[in-house]
């Protein structure tokens, strides 16, 4: 049985997307995804976060390599500028 909806990242399911948030705010996603990882925390407990995270990482470190983390880690450390 084939999936309903928009194949995932066509400019179709990118309109759907936008509609959702406009009819309903950004707010709910952000309610969506608490929700979702509060269900995985008290599943798996907070271990499998720790887990995914340390997969992730060395996963990067594979395709990226050691550099890659050196520029994300001094982008990450720069100060930002005020606006003010």
């Amino acid at each position: 049985m084939a999936k309903r909806g928009p194949t995932p990242g066509t400019p179709q399911a990118k309109r759907g997307g936008q509609t959702v948030k406009e009819k309903y705010g950004a707010e709910f996603y952000k309610k969506i995804g608490k929700k979702g990882g509060d269900t995985v925390k008290k599943k798996y407990g907070v271990g499998f976060y720790e887990e995914i995270g340390k997969k992730g990482g060395e996963t990067t470190k594979a395709r990226h390599g050691v550099k890659f983390f050196e520029t994300i880690g001094k982008k990450g450390g720069r100060r930002q500028s005020s606006s003010k």
